[in-house]
């Protein structure tokens, strides 16, 4: 198992990853809010550029580059503000020291790395960005700059854990099918999950509320890494749940409240 490490900076604690201790990184908590990351970037890197996106819960993924150059367009309607950043769900480096953010409260913050180019990817994944794919989705992005599977180190941060997030079988069909075979991806939202349920190191639990099972989304994530050819000592996943961990996650089942953590790592 990978480990962990709190660090802190004013008082203030954010987790690390040995896995990317090579490179200014951290899943910061609840501590720094309301700080951007803009704030938060010097607690890593002070000169690093930083980068973010409009999170959108899809499976969009933008290079720093075209993060930078995005204008917004102005809606017709006046009382609709064009975003500031651009919709998308996940953020890649193009350059040295370029800082790319995301956040989240309850949905997973992934931190990718290339161990011999130094780039790196921060990446929003939720159920539907997880079904979407998000995350072989960057890790494509990074492949088309040259980076090579057995490179590449993932950590995926604090998240509501599996044991706990209950969803309908319906939404646990749409993230599973994409870790099974194409032919049972076809079948009905209950084929799929009972099928998924008997799995070794299955992604679902059951549920005793009829229509409903547990989701580990965080697992789902690593099973499409892992299918698309990253080995699991290449994958880190944190063993901290923001649902069960108030003192120091938001997280938006338990609070219902637009609040977040944000996550970031800086490229070498």
């Amino acid at each position: 198992m990978h480990t962990w490490n709190w660090r802190t900076d004013k008082g203030r604690t954010y987790l690390t990853c040995r896995l990317l201790d090579a490179w200014p990184h951290g899943f910061f908590t609840r501590e720094f809010w309301p700080a951007l990351p803009a704030e938060l970037a010097p607690v890593l890197d002070a000169d690093a550029q930083t980068f973010r996106v409009k999170q959108v819960h899809g499976n969009q993924v933008l290079c720093a580059d075209e993060a930078q150059a995005y204008q917004p367009v102005q809606p017709d309607a006046m009382d609709q503000p064009a975003p500031s950043f651009p919709p998308a769900d996940g953020l890649i480096s193009n350059d040295q020291q370029q800082a790319v953010w995301v956040c989240t409260a309850d949905c997973t913050p992934v931190l990718i790395a290339d161990v011999q180019l130094g780039h790196v990817a921060a990446v929003h994944a939720g159920w539907r960005g997880t079904a979407a794919k998000i995350v072989p989705v960057a890790l494509a992005r990074l492949q088309a700059q040259g980076s090579q599977l057995q490179n590449i180190r993932v950590a995926m941060g604090p998240a509501i854990a599996g044991r706990i997030y209950q969803v309908t079988t319906e939404v646990a069909a749409q993230v599973g099918s994409t870790v099974i075979a194409p032919d049972l991806s076809e079948q009905t939202a209950e084929v799929i999950t009972d099928h998924l349920l008997q799995v070794e190191e299955s992604p679902l639990m059951a549920d005793p509320e009829p229509g409903r099972v547990r989701l580990d989304v965080r697992r789902v994530n690593a099973m499409q890494l892992e299918q698309l050819g990253v080995l699991p000592d290449q994958i880190a996943i944190a063993p901290h749940c923001t649902y069960q961990e108030p003192e120091k996650f938001f997280s938006y089942r338990r609070e219902q409240k637009k609040q977040v953590q944000w996550s970031g790592i800086v490229s070498r």
